[in-house]
């Protein structure tokens, strides 16, 4: 499912997606989808201050976070710095995974991975097990954003939520190429960062790292379903 937003007029603000800081699951490598989720570790609420204090010279006219309990801590501390309270949206939580729930092994990740690309080439029905397909995502995802634009004309609107998510709604909204999205892991704290055109449609203009235009892996790097190495360390949630 994608929507097409009506033409509009320039507006200044970018939507910035910002992935949360490190949580306790994240470095017992499990699968945490499920809200309201496990919590940040000291890392990771360190980063969330070093991203307010990183950002501070364009505050936001809105910052928003997923119900998850570590987009709210890191929201928080981020509001904190800069002196903006925090709203809370209900449909910009993480991609759930269903059966995989908690689990921290290979096969969990690898079928979790598997199937999370396989949305980005054109198969966005295909549902983790006991989880979410990427349209069930979008379903939810998507009517917030629609809400979100509406008040980028009073500048950016920073939300907080989760990296399989961001990187599956920016790569839909603003067109970017899967094999790039599939294969850059956003970091803790690392965003994809979208602006609305007058013609009514997204670009990305960065993601994690890197600005436009994205490299594209060649045709024999692995894929996010054949190395797992990248989510084994830094998983989804």
């Amino acid at each position: 499912m994608t929507t097409t937003p009506e033409p509009t007029s320039a507006v200044p603000g970018r939507l910035i997606l910002i992935r949360h800081g490190q949580s306790n699951a994240n470095v017992a490598r499990k699968l945490d989808t499920r809200p309201p989720g496990q919590s940040l570790t000291d890392d990771g609420r360190d980063q969330a201050v070093a991203f307010g204090r990183t950002h501070s010279r364009r505050p936001p006219a809105a910052l928003l976070a997923s119900i998850a309990v570590r987009a709210q801590q890191t929201a928080d501390l981020i509001g904190g710095v800069i002196a903006r309270p925090v709203e809370t949206v209900e449909g910009i939580h993480e991609v759930q995974a269903g059966d995989l729930e908690d689990r921290n092994d290979a096969d969990a990740h690898r079928l979790f991975a598997g199937t999370y690309a396989q949305w980005f080439t054109g198969r966005p029905d295909r549902a983790i097990p006991g989880g979410e397909s990427g349209t069930d995502v979008l379903t939810r995802y998507l009517p917030e954003v629609d809400l979100i634009r509406e008040r980028l004309a009073d500048g950016d609107v920073w939300v907080v939520s989760h990296g399989a998510a961001i990187r599956w709604v920016a790569a839909t909204l603003a067109g970017v190429d899967g094999r790039f999205a599939t294969t850059r892991h956003l970091d803790n704290t690392e965003t994809a960062e979208l602006v609305l055109g007058p013609d009514g449609r997204w670009t990305c203009v960065r993601w994690g790292r890197e600005i436009p235009p994205f490299p594209i892996p060649s045709a024999d790097a692995p894929s996010i379903d054949s190395d797992i190495s990248d989510i084994s360390s830094n998983p989804m949630g």
